[in-house]
């Protein structure tokens, strides 16, 4: 047996080196996922401020705002979501959200209910197109902002919230409480056929249930005869990749790749292929693209593009090609961290030069390109020759800095002359459209569609008329010279707004769409058989 002397001396000394062992052996397990040293800097700054600093400090409040600061230090696109946005942040990606089911537009300080989704919880107690809220929860709400009312309205399933509503019909205050239920948020903004042969589809952003909405209008446009499609993503910002994806795969033949992605670690290193299971591998296709298209919206378009399997028309996208990740945070926030890039078929990332911290240059890049003239001429796009790339079929494609379409198409401004900038800016064309519904909404609501509201509205004259008289009596000069410059602008402008506050978005694209320069250049390419697949290099055609 040990002697209990000795093992009483040197006990402190056995527990004391292992101590340190265990200390240092956990440092270097540990090390992956935590930086020791800095770690202990960050809780000794925070320690000093809450100890020291001469005034009383919310520690969790600094923390708050600090993490994003961090975090622009890596690039644009990681970011932090506190647990208080993470909720509606996700709610547009799931495709569903609690709240009332009505769509609204702020104007002259009072909410204007535009549309009341059919079946939802609003509907179900009465609430009509037209109505005003002027009360929530009894308290007025005149002057409030946007972005307030959809925080009042919103909130969790089957609470209630009370309404006071003025209604054209009633000289009192209508009181209604609406118990908020599921909304669905669609990601389609409106579907349908421009001609007889040739289906139209916007898709507004890359939500969860993005596929599945697009698969079903696309079916429907097939059944009513459509032999040509034109997909517009014109900005489309971009939302979750896996939809994107599978868009893709609808139209592609099999063993084609659609995307592949590299990370700092193997695990983010993916390809993704075609399965040639697609409904939609043979059609005529035409994407359309702005500046404003971003994130899977040019994984769609780099597909599609880069496989030659369709037309992409308009003006140089976003140039995002950034992957990122949501991570849960233990206080029920996350961060997007950037994991990986993206890559299309041919080999290029689209993604445009940054400066790590410098967010402010880089949000107002596109502003950039309207300040050197490429919004307008294709001679004007950088083009960085050491990013040189080739389609399946040898059309030459660049990289780091968005999708470059196959046909440009500069920004429209004909019509847009002085006197349409102030209508405009001060919102006389929404307030019109919205007074002019509202006045005549009765016998609006009795026509079957906008083709007939097209046909029974008035004169082009008496309601350029009309408009002019309303924007003089709110403060915008009549000035015929630029009024006539604009007018074709503003009568298809104020039908198309007209036709949504009865109808819908279903009504507003086709009226608003009909005289837009990228679906005639799509037009014409089909007339062309500009589209067909394979696209071939122009030499060759």
């Amino acid at each position: 047996m040990s002697n209990p002397k000795r093992l009483t001396v040197w006990l402190p000394v056995i527990i004391g080196v292992s101590v340190v062992a265990g200390i240092f052996i956990g440092g270097i397990f540990s090390g992956k996922n935590y930086l020791a040293d800095s770690d202990r800097k960050l809780n000794t700054i925070l320690n000093l401020i809450q100890q020291e600093y001469v005034d009383t400090v919310d520690i969790d409040e600094l923390v708050e705002n600090s993490i994003p600061k961090i975090l622009t230090n890596l690039d644009p696109h990681s970011m932090y979501i506190s647990a208080k946005e993470l909720s509606s942040v996700n709610d547009e990606l799931e495709g569903n959200f609690s709240g009332i089911g009505i769509s609204f537009m702020v104007m002259s300080d009072t909410i204007r209910i535009i549309e009341v989704i059919s079946g939802g919880p609003s509907e179900k107690v009465g609430l009509l197109p037209g109505d005003r809220i002027v009360a929530i929860n009894d308290t007025s709400c005149i002057g409030i902002k946007d972005e307030d009312v959809k925080k009042q309205l919103r909130g969790i399933k089957d609470t209630k919230v009370k309404l006071g509503i003025k209604r054209s019909t009633s000289k009192k205050i209508l009181n209604f409480t609406v118990t908020r239920g599921d909304i669905p948020v669609s990601t389609i903004d409106a579907a349908y056929m421009i001609d007889k042969i040739t289906g139209y589809v916007k898709l507004n952003k890359f939500g969860k249930k993005a596929y599945q909405e697009f698969l079903t209008e696309m079916l429907m446009l097939r059944s009513q005869g459509a032999e040509r499609f034109i997909i517009d993503l014109r900005g489309n910002g971009g939302g979750l990749m896996q939809p994107a994806l599978l868009i893709a795969n609808e139209f592609l033949p099999e063993n084609n790749l659609i995307v592949f992605t590299k990370g700092r670690e193997k695990k983010n290193d993916e390809q993704i292929w075609s399965d040639g299971m697609g409904s939609f591998k043979d059609e005529e296709l035409v994407v359309l693209i702005d500046e404003y298209t971003a994130s899977s919206s040019e994984i769609l378009a780099g597909a599609i593009q880069d496989n030659d399997r369709g037309l992409i028309i308009g003006r140089r996208s976003f140039g995002k090609g950034l992957i990122q990740q949501q991570i849960p945070l233990p206080d029920s926030s996350a961060i997007r961290l950037t994991i990986a890039r993206y890559y299309t078929p041919s080999g290029r990332c689209i993604q445009k030069d940054f400066k790590r911290g410098d967010e402010n240059q880089y949000s107002l890049e596109v502003y950039d390109r309207y300040n050197h003239g490429e919004i307008f001429s294709k001679d004007s796009i950088k083009v960085n020759e050491d990013n040189e790339y080739y389609t399946v079929s040898g059309r030459k494609v660049y990289g780091g800095g968005g999708i470059i379409p196959d046909i440009f198409v500069p920004s429209d401004t004909a019509g847009i002359s002085q006197y349409y900038i102030n209508v405009a800016n001060a919102g006389l064309l929404q307030k019109f459209a919205y007074q002019y519904t509202d006045i005549n909404r009765e016998a609006l609501s009795k026509m079957s569609d906008y083709t007939e509201l097209l046909r029974r509205l008035p004169s082009n004259d008496a309601l350029l008329w009309d408009f002019v008289s309303f924007a003089v009596d709110n403060g915008v000069a009549a000035r015929w010279y630029y009024i006539n410059q604009s007018r074709d602008l503003i009568l298809t402008r104020l039908k198309a707004l007209i036709a949504r506050d009865v109808f819908g978005n279903e009504a507003f694209y086709p009226i608003y769409n009909s005289k837009d320069n990228n679906i005639d250049a799509a037009m014409k390419a089909f007339k062309k058989n500009k589209a067909k697949f394979p696209i071939m290099p122009e030499d060759e055609k």
